[in-house]
């Protein structure tokens, strides 16, 4: 079954974190995301840019409203996401726990409603 592992953490505190604090968190997501390689479970997977560079579309009275930035203001802003296809939630959920966002944000896993 695939589940969506959506990494959740503080933008700021990232922005604000020190050049070896972010080289040692680059390490930790490359060797996880090496160890799910191994594991041949990854789907897919990518960091993503800053809220601030988001867009966001909403139709509302038949118009198309377009906006600059984040939908919602949150602590916490989604800053990246893996793609694993695993056995069921428990396999899952021992992945999640080992992803490094867990160590300093949430990552929140959702299963995949297969179209």
């Amino acid at each position: 079954m695939k589940y969506m592992l959506l990494i959740y953490r503080n933008e700021t505190a990232v922005q604000e974190a020190s050049k070896v604090q972010v080289e040692q968190m680059m390490a930790a997501y490359g060797a996880y995301t090496e160890a799910l390689k191994n594991a041949g479970i990854i789907v897919a997977g990518d960091r993503l840019q800053l809220s601030t560079a988001a867009t966001t579309v909403r139709i509302a009275s038949g118009k198309t409203n377009v906006l600059n930035g984040p939908y919602a203001e949150t602590k916490e802003q989604l800053g990246g996401y893996y793609l694993i296809d695993v056995p069921d939630l428990d396999a899952a959920l021992s992945w999640a726990a080992r992803c490094p966002g867990a160590s300093h944000g949430v990552v929140e896993v959702r299963p995949i409603w297969a179209m």
